[in-house]
């Protein structure tokens, strides 16, 4: 079945003048405030300016992939409309990157330099890829509390270059933003797949402005609305809401980390209309003893996904907040694809219709259309598309055809549009919002010398989403290390990714080809059948 959102205007703002609307309406109002810092239009502009000549002054050049390591602060945000006034590409890295996975992303991205926050040194001084960058690394957060003691100017990975801070407060003379072209590249986002590391989702000026619109237009922000991202910038998701809201004229409440007692003050303070959760988040809020249902009062919107959201949450927040969960479905590769219409009908269980720009088929198996209600894969077509996996043409052609791009996912659509997800055809494991290469865990675990053969699956959590549990044999002249050696020797080199659980089993299932048989390792796990669990 083919559905289609309403058709998007072209966008109105180039991405080096993103705060436009608010810049040009409301100049000294705050556009975007955390619970230690604020800034008004003009300083966030100012700022951006001062960031953006700064960084050309030490070297970078338009085009060059600038890395970020950074929690979420306003200083992310800052660096994001810097970059685009640069002309320099933005190369987020997820902030619990281990050693490794920076250097993978690093290596990928040819990146010239790195922004890191202090506390991270540890991590910085193992890479192998950071003290080789042509331009360096710029320190972040040294006044934090607590930054004082993790990542001194001192450290010779930080003492080559100005601070963040003192880069945001040069003085300009005659600075003049970038012209990009549309085609430019203009952000570079790592995604696990389930074949191995990560790629770099490439999206363009013209991509990203698209993806904007679209966000924009499906949420019906105005500028009057307060936008709170209760997720992370260095992920597609909170990087569409901050942007989609400052290009609006709204303001933007940063939540620094995503626990109640982060969230519940910028609810009763700030007054959000719109929040944006993924459901593990949202779930430990409702669940917080301190949560009066008036906290909720001033939402008009509530979008939760990444994870499927469970029917536990949907009923948990429904009766406490006196509305539904507006659930969506997005990826990097797109930005925001269907949403629950904020003022139309929601359908509880529906990932909603496609939202403006979109276009969305079911297709089955042979690759022709499916009627309503069959279930088949979802094929993808918008303006806000990828350019490309960067510097991964096989890859890329793998999942874009005709422009068209195979999201690997399942889902029916029923006889109005509303679109049902059903499951994911590929195997990635989405963890609290993020993914997981199964192949990348089962490769951690098989550095471990008493191991044998690995095979990783989800497994379904009602708040997390999934989490990993891993399966291994152990080599016969071997002494067995305990499940708990081997999640320990597994986080040491993948971090978060690591499993919860690790199962040792006499025999690994094997399919017919030799491979390990994740469908017979899944139906296990379904099934709680855990024989010889260490």
């Amino acid at each position: 079945m083919k559905v289609e959102g309403a058709a998007l205007p072209h966008p109105s703002h180039p991405l080096p003048e993103l705060i436009s609307e608010g810049l040009g309406t409301k100049p000294d109002s705050i556009a975007i405030v955390s619970a230690t810092d604020s800034m008004t239009w003009k300083e966030l502009d100012e700022a951006s300016t001062s960031l953006a000549a700064a960084y050309l002054s030490l070297g970078l050049e338009p085009g060059d992939r600038l890395a970020s390591l950074m929690p979420n602060r306003i200083a992310l945000a800052i660096h994001y409309l810097a970059c685009f006034k640069a002309g320099l590409v933005i190369t987020p890295l997820n902030y619990r990157y281990t050693h490794r996975e920076i250097d993978h992303a690093l290596t990928v991205s040819g990146a010239s330099a790195l922004v890191a926050h202090v506390e991270r040194a540890e991590d910085l001084a193992a890479s192998e890829m950071v003290p080789g960058l042509r331009v360096g690394v710029i320190a972040f957060g040294a006044d934090e509390e607590g930054g004082s003691n993790q990542g001194e100017p001192q450290d010779p990975l930080f003492g080559r270059l100005p601070a963040f801070e003192e880069l945001t407060a040069t003085e300009i003379d005659g600075f003049s933003p970038a012209e990009p072209s549309p085609d430019d590249p203009a952000a570079v986002f790592f995604t696990s797949g389930s074949t191995g590391p990560a790629k770099g989702v490439t999206h363009t000026n013209e991509t990203i402005r698209w993806m904007i619109a679209s966000a924009v237009a499906a949420f019906e922000i105005g500028p009057d609305d307060v936008f709170l991202p209760g997720s992370s910038m260095s992920h597609i998701g909170s990087f569409l809401w901050t942007l989609s809201a400052l290009d609006a004229g709204a303001k933007v409440v940063l939540a620094r980390t995503f626990d109640s007692h982060e969230i519940l003050p910028l609810l009763r303070e700030h007054q959000p209309t719109i929040m944006a959760m993924i459901p593990a988040a949202l779930s430990a809020l409702i669940n917080d003893h301190d949560l009066d249902p008036r906290d909720l009062s001033c939402l008009k919107i509530c979008r939760s996904g990444a994870d499927s959201v469970s029917t536990e949450l949907l009923a948990e927040f429904a009766e406490k907040a006196g509305f539904p969960i507006d659930e969506g479905y997005g990826m990097t590769e797109v930005g925001l694809a269907t949403l629950n219409p904020p003022f139309g009908e929601i359908r509880q269980g529906s990932i909603g219709p496609p939202v403006p720009g979109f276009q969305i088929e079911i297709r089955g198996e042979d690759g022709t259309v499916a009627g309503p209600g069959e279930v088949g894969k979802v094929w993808i077509n918008s303006r806000s598309r990828m350019a490309a996996y960067w510097q991964a043409a096989d890859a890329t052609e793998e999942v874009v055809v005709d422009g068209w791009l195979d999201s690997g996912d399942l889902a029916h659509a029923d006889e109005d549009g509303y679109i049902w997800f059903f499951g994911r055809k590929k195997q990635v494991i989405v963890h609290d919002g993020s993914n997981i290469s199964p192949l990348e865990v089962e490769e951690s675990l098989l550095e471990h010398p008493a191991v044998d053969l690995s095979g990783v699956v989800g497994i379904h959590d009602p708040v997390h989403g999934e989490n990993v549990r891993a399966y291994v044999t152990i080599h016969s002249e071997s002494e067995a290390p305990t499940a708990a050696e081997l999640i320990r020797f597994s986080r040491d080199r993948v971090g978060y990714k690591a499993p919860e659980e690790v199962v040792i089993l006499e025999e690994m299932p094997l399919n017919p080809t030799g491979k390990i048989d994740r469908a017979g390792l899944k139906k296990m796990a379904e099934e709680h059948l855990n024989p010889h669990d260490a």
